[in-house]
């Protein structure tokens, strides 16, 4: 295995249907790298500040989701937009290897970064071999 293999690559962001809303959904383009410690993701949500994020982890299932802000100044209403959703949507299976009790999120500049270790019974051991 090398060091840190590239599992997915980044793809456009689409406009999804959201399965419980009547808005639409846009799915933050996402880059997942494994290394042997674990797996980190960088999510691209621009415009989604902290408090308009949740990341969740329940059974095998990782749910990013978040909104973002588009200030609007007051007393002005938009002609035209170039963005249709402001609510972004995405869920990924995760491996049994991973531990999900460990996992750091950061976010900034817009990109959310999450570290997920894997179990320390899945991690590879180094053996000493002795001579004689």
């Amino acid at each position: 295995m090398t060091e840190r293999t590239e599992l997915a690559n980044k793809t456009d962001t689409e406009i999804q249907p959201a399965a419980k809303q009547d808005e639409p959904v846009l799915r933050p383009a996402v880059d997942i790298f494994e290394d042997e410690g674990g797996i980190t993701l960088h999510a691209d949500m621009p415009g989604v500040s902290r408090d308009h994020l949740n990341v969740k982890v329940e059974g095998d299932t990782l749910t990013i989701e978040g909104d973002a802000e588009i200030p609007m100044p007051e007393g002005m209403e938009p002609l035209y937009a170039d963005v249709r959703a402001t609510h972004y949507q995405r869920s990924f299976t995760l491996s049994s290897e991973m531990d999900t009790e460990k996992v750091e999120a950061s976010l900034k500049h817009g990109v959310l970064t999450l570290r997920i270790p894997k179990r320390e019974e899945h991690k590879p051991k180094k053996i000493q071999v002795q001579l004689g």
